[in-house]
């Protein structure tokens, strides 16, 4: 279950030094439903279709803050100037991205988890967090690119 539940947005703003708007809420409330990785512009046209006033700079501007606190990811995509934000539903994730059209396919398993264990050992090191984005072509767009 995530943190970021509808009904605990006020409790977790609050806990986070945040004051509570019905932008912030719709923001939350956006990137809850949504279950993916989004730009700050997807959530900014998601909002502003639900006729909630709301400028582009404060999507980015809370986006931010909500980063900035641990409560969102950020993605970064190589070749893509964007960066995508997620609820940070305190599992970590890693992604397929196809180089061409960006679709993002989240691998539901961690394929390095032993090998962190491993380095750990080897290392001494207390590894925190680590993230694995394998970029390729999805079969769509590798099927156009045949044609």
């Amino acid at each position: 279950m995530s943190r970021l539940e509808q009904n605990d947005y006020g409790n977790i703003l609050k806990e986070n030094g945040l004051k509570q708007t019905k932008q912030r809420s719709a923001i939350l409330d956006y990137l809850e439903k949504c279950g993916q990785p989004v730009s700050a512009e997807r959530v900014f046209l998601e909002i502003k279709d639900q006729a909630i006033h709301v400028n582009i700079s404060t999507v980015y501007r809370f986006l931010e803050l909500l980063s900035d606190k641990n409560l969102v990811n950020r993605i970064n995509i190589v070749g893509d100037s964007r960066t995508l934000f997620e609820v940070n539903r305190k599992i970590h994730r890693h992604y397929l991205i196809c180089l061409d059209c960006k679709r993002i396919l989240p691998i539901n398993s961690c394929p390095i988890e032993e090998y962190e264990k491993s380095l750990e050992k080897r290392t001494n090191y207390k590894i925190m967090a680590h993230k694995l984005i394998i970029y390729g072509y999805c079969p769509d767009c590798q099927r156009i690119n045949r044609e």
